[in-house]
Parts: C-alpha cells; sequence; structure tokens
C-alpha cells in the first residue's frame, strides 16, 4: 500500500497556518538534548545547526542545547561564559559542588545559541551506580563492553540530574519541555520520567537502530515489516540493550516524533509506537542563499573541478571539457543503503549507451564517501604537480600578451625553462590509466565500491564515456587535490545522484536542492516522499525519484540508467532553465516555512502543530505520569 501523506499542498501560496499562537514562550524553558550538540557524528548534527537560528529568533534567551564535552571540538566551536540565567546557574552550580565538569557557552554558528556540555570522563566514577539505577527503572542491562552505550547511560544521567535540580526551582510550576534526539539521549529522558519530573518530553528518531542494521543486510525491509522478530533480529545482532533504550524512549516520551513519513511506517513496525507528528528537516536557506549570483557561482566552482580534472586524467585527456559533466554521491561509506551498488550498475549502463549512441557527452562521476587510507595516491598527486608546472609556463605567456607584446620565445625562455618545459611535455606521456580512487585504500581487495568497478570494468579507459573517481575523505578547501569545501563542490557539479535504500530524510539531496542543482532521489528516503507530496511534477524541477519501495531492483537501475541518459541529453540552455527551476524550491525546505506549516522538528514556532499538541494534551501539565506500563 503507497504510504499515507501528513500534508497535502500544491504550491507555497495560500498555505495552512498555524491556528494557536499563543503559547507563553516568555515563561518556558526550551532544552535540545543530543549526543551530536558541538560534536559531528552524522546527520542530526546538521539538524541542530541549522536550525539553531531559527530557533533562537523565536526562543530568545530561553533557548538551551545540552551535549557532551570534547575538547577538540570546543576548542574552536564554543565561546564560554556564564549563565544569564539563575536557575541553570544554580543547577549547574550543584552539579559541580559534586564533581562533575559542566560548561556553559555559545555555540559559534548561525543563531549563537546557548550550550550546556558535560564532561563525560568527569562523572565515569558513577557508571556503575548509574547503571544499577537504570537497570531498577528500566530493566534494561548494559554490556560493559559497549562504550558507545556506556557513554548514553553517562550522558543521560548527567541530563536527567541537571533537569532535576533546575525543576526543583520552579516549585512544580510546568515551564521546562526537553526535546531529546536518538537513543544516545534516551537514557535522560526515561530517566525524567521516571523521578516524575514537571519536565515535558519530546522524543525525536531520526532513524531506527534496528532498520539500520537490518537495510545494511541486503534483506527486502519495506516489504517485511511486518514480518520480522524484532526482538530476535536485535538479539543476532547484539545491538538488544540499545534497542531496549530506544524503544523506552518512544514508549516513555509525552511526544514521539519522527523525520518522514517513511520512517514513521518504519517506526510503527520496529519501535511498536506510531509517531505523533511527522516533522520533517528542513535548511537554514539563507546560508545557501545566492540570489541570482547562484548560476554565476556554478560556473566558478566548475572551472575548479575542471582544473582537478586536467590533473587527475593528464596524459589522457581526449575529451571536451566544455562537453562533460560532473556527477556525484556522498555521505556515509554504507554500500548498500546508499545506494551505491545501484549507482554503480546504473553507470555501467549508461557508459554502454553513451558508446553505442556515439555521443560526444562525458560524465565524471566523484564518490565522496570517507574511508580508511594511508594518504594521498602518487599517481593522483603527480597528475597535479604535472598541471601546474604547466600552467605556470602559460602564465609566463600570458603576462606578455597583456602588455601587448607578441612573446618571442627565444627571449622569454632561457635554457633551463626549454628543460623545464621538455620536462613537463614528458611528464605528460602516461603509460597507466588515470586512478579510479584519489588515495591509497587500506584494504582495498575487499573495498565494496573498488571491486564492484573491478566487475563492471569502469577503469577509466579513453573509450569509456563514463569515468569514476573514489574520494575517499571529506572535502576541504586546504586540501592539495582538491581544494574545495563540500558546498563549493556541489555547487561546481552537474547533478547529485543518491539512490538511497535506507535514508530516513536526506541531507545531501536538500543542499542540492537549496543550491540550484538537480538531485536523484528516491521513494524510500523521506526527502523523496516529501518531494514528491508537495511537488505536482519533481522531474520538472530537477527532482528525479527512482522507485525502490515497488520495483524489482533490476528495474529500479533501468530507471535510474534513464535518468541519467536524459540528463545527459540535455544542451546547456536546458540545464540551466532546470537549474533556475531546482532552486525555486529553496524555500519549501526553509525551517521558518516548515516550522509553520509541518511542525518543525525545531519546535520553533509558537503555535506549531507540536505545540498544539502538547497544549491540546495538557502534556504541559503534567496529567500523565511515568508508570508501570512504560517501563514494561
Amino acid at each position: 500500500m503507497p504510504l499515507g501523506r501528513s500534508l497535502s499542498m500544491t504550491s507555497l501560496n495560500g498555505l495552512p497556518q498555524c491556528e494557536d499562537e499563543d503559547l507563553p514562550v516568555e515563561d518556558l524553558l526550551l532544552f535540545e538534548i543530543s549526543w551530536e550538540v558541538t560534536n559531528k557524528v552524522g546527520g542530526i548534527y546538521t539538524v541542530i545547526q541549522t536550525k539553531a537560528k531559527t530557533t533562537a529568533d523565536e526562543w530568545g534567551e530561553n533557548y538551551f542545547l545540552i551535549g557532551p564535552y570534547f575538547e577538540q571540538n570546543v576548542k574552536t566551536q564554543v565561546e564560554f561564559s556564564e549563565p544569564p540565567n539563575p536557575a541553570v546557574k544554580k543547577a549547574m552550580d550543584t552539579m559541580k559542588s559534586q564533581g562533575c565538569q559542566v560548561f556553559f557557552g555559545r555555540w559559534l554558528i548561525e543563531g549563537s545559541p546557548y550550550v550546556i556540555l558535560f564532561d563525560i570522563g568527569s562523572a565515569a566514577w558513577n557508571l556503575d551506580k548509574w547503571k544499577g539505577e537504570f537497570w531498577e527503572v528500566s530493566n534494561i542491562g548494559i554490556p560493559f563492553h559497549d562504550r558507545e552505550a556506556n557513554d548514553a547511560v553517562i550522558f543521560g544521567s548527567l541530563t536527567a540530574w541537571f533537569l532535576k535540580e533546575l525543576s526543583c526551582q520552579f516549585d512544580d510550576k510546568p515551564n521546562i519541555i526537553a526535546h531529546f534526539h536518538e537513543w544516545q539521549a534516551g537514557v535522560g529522558l526515561i530517566l525524567s520520567r521516571s523521578q516524575k519530573l514537571p519536565v515535558a518530553t519530546i522524543f525525536t528518531t531520526h532513524a531506527t537502530l534496528l532498520g539500520r542494521y537490518l537495510c545494511a543486510a541486503s534483506l527486502d525491509f519495506y516489504n517485511n515489516l511486518d514480518q520480522f522478530d524484532i526482538d530476535k533480529e536485535a538479539g543476532e545482532r547484539q545491538i538488544y540493550h540499545r534497542y531496549c533504550m530506544e524503544r523506552a524512549s518512544v514508549h516513555c516520551a509525552h511526544v514521539f516524533t519522527t523525520v518522514s513519513q517513511i520512517t514513521a511506517t518504519e517506526a510503527e513496525h520496529m519501535l511498536k509506537k506510531s509517531p505523533d507528528v511527522v516533522t520533517p528537516n528542513g535548511l537554514n536557506i539563507k546560508k545557501f542563499s545566492a540570489m541570482h549570483e547562484f548560476q554565476n557561482l556554478h560556473s566558478m566552482y566548475k572551472a575548479r573541478i575542471q582544473e582537478f580534472i586536467r590533473g587527475h586524467f593528464y596524459g589522457h585527456l581526449d575529451f571536451d571539457l566544455d562537453k562533460t559533466l560532473f556527477f556525484f554521491i556522498a555521505g556515509r561509506y554504507e554500500f548498500s543503503n546508499k545506494g551505491a551498488d545501484m549507482f554503480l550498475e546504473a553507470l555501467s549502463r549508461l557508459n554502454f549507451l553513451l558508446r553505442v549512441h556515439k555521443t560526444d557527452v562525458t560524465v565524471i562521476v566523484f564518490f565522496i564517501m570517507p574511508a580508511k587510507t594511508n594518504n594521498f595516491n602518487v599517481e593522483t598527486l603527480k597528475g597535479q604537480a604535472v598541471r601546474k608546472q604547466l600552467c605556470n609556463l602559460v602564465k609566463l605567456v600570458v603576462c606578455f600578451l597583456c602588455r601587448g607584446e607578441i612573446p618571442d620565445l627565444n627571449k622569454i625562455l632561457d635554457r633551463d625553462d626549454i628543460s623545464i618545459m621538455k620536462r613537463a611535455i614528458f611528464s605528460t606521456q602516461r603509460h597507466s590509466l588515470p586512478p579510479v580512487t584519489t588515495h591509497n585504500m587500506i584494504d582495498d581487495s575487499n573495498d565494496p565500491i573498488l571491486n564492484t568497478i573491478r566487475r563492471i570494468g569502469l577503469f577509466n579507459n579513453r573509450t569509456d564515456r563514463v569515468k569514476v573517481i573514489l574520494h575517499p575523505e571529506f572535502l576541504s578547501s586546504t586540501s592539495p587535490l582538491l581544494p574545495l569545501d563540500y558546498e563549493e563542490f556541489v555547487r561546481g557539479c552537474h547533478l547529485g545522484v543518491f539512490p538511497s535504500y535506507y535514508e530516513p530524510w536526506g541531507y545531501t539531496p536538500a543542499e542540492c536542492t537549496v543550491m540550484g542543482i538537480p538531485s536523484v532521489t528516491t521513494n524510500l528516503s523521506g526527502f523523496g516522499c516529501f518531494m514528491q507530496e508537495h511537488v505536482a511534477d519533481p522531474e520538472a524541477y530537477g527532482i528525479y525519484i527512482v522507485d525502490r519501495r515497488f520495483r524489482s531492483p533490476d528495474e529500479s537501475c533501468n530507471q535510474l540508467t534513464q535518468f541519467l541518459y536524459g540528463f545527459c541529453q540535455q544542451n546547456r540552455r536546458q540545464r540551466i532553465i532546470q537549474r533556475n527551476r531546482t532552486e525555486r524550491l529553496s524555500d519549501l525546505l526553509d525551517w521558518k516555512y516548515l516550522g509553520r506549516v509541518c511542525g518543525t522538528e525545531a519546535l520553533t514556532i509558537p503555535g506549531s502543530k507540536v505545540y498544539s499538541f502538547l497544549r491540546g494534551k495538557e502534556y504541559l501539565s503534567l496529567n500523565r505520569n511515568y508508570t508501570d506500563q512504560d517501563k514494561s
């Protein structure tokens, strides 16, 4: 059956506005708790960082983020200060007096929100005691060898302790909302509920633990959701205790939310509870906004990528860079979950089509997926050195032309210069193919991307119209190979391809959209489902949605191949028009827009659906307490 829709609309005009606008924000404190506050691990960091300004604008001094303290992160991301709120300061002082290190300051991102950071190491001596208390409350045992779960117990216990010290100062007046993200923060929610603290709790799962594991095992996950023995599957994967922590958090929270309708369906089966609200992720559109300049930015950064290509393919640069398209896939190195397996198979078929039809278009595909490496590939570094050497010689000639002089090579080049030029030309002679990876992989014989490249034979031959480059490292403007930040790189590409099998939301295609870059996604990603709901013809706006739910893998791969081949047939003018259309969808992904219409995960806008839910069910007055049923 097709997934149900949480919201229906056809355009940005005439949208339903929230009905309730009088929630007393000035009398409430909002705490957002996550392991990824100032600590980048995955996508939740992006969620919190991008919506911080929207949240801070609405809540002002009453908005706080709670996370773990890691010195290497804090050095560059946090400016320490004293808490302006006396109740918060007193709660922190109480914890400090008992040996816990607690830090307060502003997170140096847009919006500059307040952050409260707990030093996990300083409280580790309490671990056995807190694990015992957690067992008494929830009957969930945490094995000693699971470092991440043990850290979650410490972090959660410190969070619950802080909320207890804080709530004691308000004479049971229910003016605290605590929003917990993912299972790592869930212990704090469970303990707060078990202690019956006057705190309204919200829990958001961005992806279920077991769902991620099952999809990585290449099972037909979505068509068998109701067939899995959940306890057995979690136990076999040795994550039963983590699964119990996640499930207990879901059932203890006053409000349970998730980020997409596809994840809501998953949570219903994996966690045995349907979300109260589906709250799509957004972006801070202002950060990416380039107005009419975004087309110019595309041209500028495309030229930077072309410079890298000249060096990487030296000696084999027999294709026209002006007729070359740049595709990319980026994200965690989850070969099947992120759809890299299907993408490579589609590229093999695309290569066949382009060769058969004798097209003059070349496609260069980047895989930006961090993996374990030794260092840069020597051949790749050599290519960039050769390119720079030749560019220096060209610049010398250009200097004379700018002066209006026709350069006399006998005058501007001495014997050494001629020797350098000859060496540079000689060095461009290459007897090996351009490398398919920019780094030396630690275990390249077992690397799934490289093994698939070997199987399908995409080795960057001269006859190949599709060429592949694996860049197993995050992009950085300080890199000696490809000196571009991720945002700059995306702007310079023509198409982002993300045929994910498991993608609860999908920030990578969303970021492409707000930068005016077309993208491929699937109907198994939250972003893809969201676009199908809200845009009448996504393909016309540069959002290609592959059906991976109701088609066989081979049919899905053929559909993806057709999308890619159709994109290659577009001329430059058609691509410019499509980028303009893609960029128009930016407002649809703005946190401010999503907050008012969809009840954002940020929970920032007074009167949004989550607030209406809280108020309508009177959760702020805490009529419902933690019970033995929650514990079971």
